[in-house]
């Protein structure tokens, strides 16, 4: 069969053998029904009227009182007119102004955490323009910033001695509301609940604690699930800002399908709502497709995507990708298995976006570097990097902490694999350097690798559009439940 993927800022046609399995989020299998753009708004806000766990907004919310309403950033949610965020900010709006809450008190703070900072260009598409003229002109939205410390609070460290630094105006607020999205995460099995608050508005100091070889190369980490170390860090961290707070977050999750509709819509208290969201979201997120193992997998890796322009050449992530479908994959890939991905690799870094990889890659390629994870040391190094930092807070780059949050997990792929080939690289010393292999073609790289790793006939499996949609964890067909995973 002769099937297209992603390939720079087009395809690449692989010709595959006939007896190949296909999946395509949403497409192969159906999603659960999305709640019709009409009843959206009624179920959002019979949503936020019945909080699970703590009282709704119209007993916690009095006049005089700060709010700030935290809302993730472009890399989730989708931008569609009856997006969660649309929908949901504009009715928690309505519900607090009715309870006496003036517009002055209230800011919309987005939670980008180690990310870059959104442009004022990606807030408008976020909040669409009525809530963006509404609070932009009056300057009451503004991106998290993890290096402005004078709008930090030093919490201390959880009880296992984990540090905790948080936003001020959070901290600060009598409210504070999370807005977020419950889609299927490489890293702790969903978005949304206390994730959100974990790493979106906190610093590199706490985010270390997680996003690090120690707690990710776990066999509690791959295949993805809901009880990780990485999860148990994420409820830690948010409950201890919580006890310092002395007050609970009010959560507002949406359960998106692969076109980021809401299925449902869960309201209040992170702890005891998350679960019940995610056992609605397993009925997309973990799939049971597969009748048998897969020996080799094959996708392709477009130039943009997640993070942003970039992202399929610059080779540090490149590498996070890769691993992310290992870590949502994994419970359907043999002990042998391949994966063969096709990729620009043209030695487009994207410096602005990430300015400190290039010299990471560089770095990786002396001083007895034999793996990722040997990098990790000088993390600390690199996230104290003053013109990294400055970057950051002014030119819209990701924090520098973040490029090791990325080979943390880029090490994953390796961890898991017989080999990895990219096909179609420009530049391929640049694969070779992160210790891929590398074939002009799918077909040289499916034929060395039945000569070296997979055998004449192996189980194939093709992933179209496996970076351009909603992702979801695929599972063997007699696996348990999947809410049985948490």
């Amino acid at each position: 069969m002769k099937i297209e993927l992603e390939y720079g800022k087009g395809t690449m046609t692989a010709t595959l053998p006939d007896n190949t399995d296909v999946f395509i989020p949403g497409v192969t299998l159906a999603d659960p029904p999305f709640i019709p753009e009409d009843k959206v708004e009624a179920q959002t806000l019979r949503s936020l009227r019945n909080p699970i766990g703590m009282e709704p907004l119209s007993h916690l919310a009095k006049p005089g009182h700060k709010v700030v309403i935290i809302f993730p950033d472009r890399v989730k949610g989708g931008e569609q007119a009856t997006s969660h965020r649309k929908v949901s900010i504009k009715l928690i709006l309505e519900e607090l102004y009715t309870a006496g809450v003036a517009k002055k008190d209230i800011l919309l703070l987005c939670s980008n955490g180690l990310h870059r900072k959104n442009t004022d260009k990606e807030i408008l598409g976020i909040l669409g323009s009525n809530l963006y003229s509404q609070f932009a002109p009056s300057h009451q939205i503004m991106n998290h910033d993890s290096e402005d410390y004078e709008h930090l609070v030093d919490l201390g460290v959880t009880e296992v001695g984990d540090p905790v630094l948080m936003n001020k105006y959070v901290y600060d607020a009598d409210l504070a509301i999370l807005i977020g999205h419950v889609q299927g995460n490489p890293y702790g099995g969903y978005s949304g609940g206390y994730k959100h608050s974990a790493t979106g508005i906190t610093h590199w100091k706490s985010i270390a604690t997680h996003h690090v070889p120690s707690v990710m190369h776990r066999d509690d980490f791959t295949p993805v699930s809901g009880h990780s170390l990485m999860r148990t860090k994420f409820n830690q961290i948010s409950m201890h800002m919580e006890d310092c707070m002395g007050k609970k977050f009010f959560c507002c999750d949406a359960v998106l399908d692969t076109k980021s509709r809401q299925i449902a819509v869960y309201s209040g208290y992170a702890k005891e709502m998350m679960e019940l969201s995610w056992i609605e979201a397993d009925k997309r997120t973990y799939v049971p497709f597969a009748e048998k193992k897969y020996d080799v997998i094959v996708f392709g890796m477009p130039q943009f995507f997640h993070y942003g322009e970039g992202m399929g050449t610059n080779p540090v992530m490149m590498m996070q990708a890769l691993s992310a479908q290992v870590i949502r994959h994994k419970r359907i890939m043999s002990d042998k298995c391949v994966i063969i991905c096709s990729s620009l690799c043209n030695g487009y870094f994207h410096d602005e976006l990430w300015p400190y990889t290039r010299k990471m890659y560089e770095m990786f390629q002396k001083d007895e570097m034999n793996i990722l994870p040997d990098m990790n040391r000088y993390g600390e190094y690199f996230a104290t990097n003053e013109e990294y930092i400055r970057q950051y807070r002014y030119c819209n780059a990701f924090h520098p902490f973040h490029g090791f949050s990325m080979i943390s997990c880029g090490h994953i792929a390796e961890m898991n694999t017989s080999a990895i080939y990219i096909v179609g690289a420009q530049e391929p010393g640049i694969a070779r350097g992160m210790g891929l292999k590398t074939r002009a073609t799918f077909e040289e790289a499916l034929e060395d690798a039945k000569k070296k790793f997979v055998g004449d006939n192996p189980n194939i499996l093709a992933l179209p559009l496996a970076f351009k949609t909603a992702a979801v964890h695929l599972c063997m067909k007699d696996d348990p439940i999947p809410s049985t995973f948490h």
